[in-house]
């Protein structure tokens, strides 16, 4: 960030305000606000992003939805619509300077209701369900209000809702406005996606008939795969693919399933055919994120 933009001293004083109470990989400052603290870079994560705002205080970390890749450094604002299979790494971080990233849930209830309030905006083009890019002022002196709360836990759990709803406000009018109001009109093809993604979730380990699933949500099957596509960055089967693939590391690294096991656990029709995945998404066999002796 230029040093002569204003937000570079606030982002400091922000950061140094977190940098007092994250002490562990992650803390919870103030109802609805944590912050994740890494003090190495690490490995390739995979895990379903709720619907969230992220900020980035220090370190870099680089995350990857569909065919969209950001690497996300001090002062990026990066927030996320709907429900997606994330692969993100921590790429900068160090024991001197950790990697900082302020963390809030996305509430579509909030949002709907303030879009209704303050009613439609001009729409910008951005389809996609994640938006990535510097953050405003306003938001910083926000995460600032908000982090100070961490001092005082009666004054935040009074005051912690109040800011939520300002956050929810400024995002609304914010860059990453023509997205977050696509996707609470009950009648716009974000909302109609979101509804699919839930579907996918809930099915995921189970052969879905995608033009049936278009029909359900109310598109005929061009348009929900276009419009699919061009909120996810990937197609309705890939994205049932990373669901599965999500969930078989999940389970590897836990400790309790086999390679065949996991495969099968989350829908797969044989072991290899998860091998042939897996290792096209995250670039090596299933085999090497199993735990020795299991």
């Amino acid at each position: 960030m230029d040093p002569t933009d204003p937000r570079g001293t606030m982002l400091t004083d922000l950061r140094r305000a977190v940098e007092g109470h994250a002490t562990t990989p992650w803390t919870v400052l103030a109802p609805g606000l944590g912050v994740a603290r890494r003090t190495h870079p690490a490995p390739i994560e995979a895990i379903i992003y709720e619907p969230l705002v992220c900020l980035i205080l220090q370190g870099a970390k680089r995350t990857t939805i569909g065919a969209h890749s950001h690497l996300m450094e001090p002062g990026t604002l990066f927030v996320l619509s709907h429900a997606m299979p994330v692969v993100s790494r921590v790429e900068t971080a160090s024991p001197h300077r950790p990697f900082l990233s302020l963390v809030t849930h996305l509430e579509l209830a909030e949002l709907r209701q303030l879009h209704d309030i303050e009613g439609p905006a001009a729409h910008g083009a951005q389809t996609h369900a994640s938006h990535t890019g510097p953050v405003e002022p306003a938001v910083v002196d926000l995460f600032e209000r908000y982090v100070a709360l961490a001092a005082d836990p009666d004054a935040a759990r009074v005051l912690s809702p109040g800011l939520r709803r300002e956050l929810h406000f400024r995002l609304l009018r914010s860059p990453a406005g023509p997205m977050l109001r696509r996707i609470v009109r009950r009648d716009s093809h974000a909302s109609n996606i979101a509804r699919a993604i839930d579907h996918l979730r809930q099915t995921y380990r189970e052969k879905v008939e995608m033009d049936a699933l278009a029909h359900t949500v109310g598109m005929s099957p061009s348009a929900f795969y276009k419009h699919f596509k061009a909120t996810t960055a990937t197609t309705p089967l890939q994205y049932q693919k990373d669901l599965r693939l999500t969930e078989a590391r999940r389970l590897l690294l836990g400790g309790d399933h086999t390679v065949s096991g996991a495969a099968y656990a989350v829908g797969y029709a044989s072991p290899s055919q998860l091998s042939r995945d897996y290792t096209r998404k995250f670039g090596q066999p299933p085999s090497v994120d199993r735990p020795p002796g299991v």
